[in-house]
């Protein structure tokens, strides 16, 4: 069992940036890859960026790429999300996820047992 929570979202100004870390509990944190979903008013729940549980492996859907950069330290069962350059369209729920591999966390919300809360991101235009 992996708990999760999330935090370090905000309002902030299109252009801006914001980091947002997910705290999780147990000692096997460093087995598991994390990923980052967000959800919009009215859409699905969307991908937004995984790491392998070594930290070597990353992946962005496209429209962050460039822009957003994932990270975990695994000696503080942590994962971040820095976002740069933020955009009004990236306005959501953050969610960051549990999974064995990478390629689970590829799969989708579906395919996830372990989730955090949420962390709203607001960006204005």
């Amino acid at each position: 069992q992996v708990q999760l929570v999330e935090s370090g979202g905000g309002l902030v100004q299109a252009g801006g940036s914001l980091r947002l870390s997910c705290a999780a509990s147990g000692r096997t944190f460093g087995r598991y890859a994390m990923g980052w979903f967000r959800q919009a008013p009215g859409k699905e729940r969307e991908f937004v960026s995984a790491i392998s549980w070594s930290g070597t492996q990353t992946s962005y859907t496209d429209s962050v790429k460039g822009r957003f950069t994932i990270s975990r330290e695994n000696a503080k069962n942590t994962v971040y999300l820095q976002m740069n350059s933020l955009k009004p369209e990236d306005t959501a729920v953050y969610y960051c996820a549990a999974a064995t591999g990478i390629a689970t966390i590829l799969r989708g919300p579906g395919a996830l047992d372990y989730w955090g809360q949420g962390t709203q991101v607001t960006v204005s235009s």
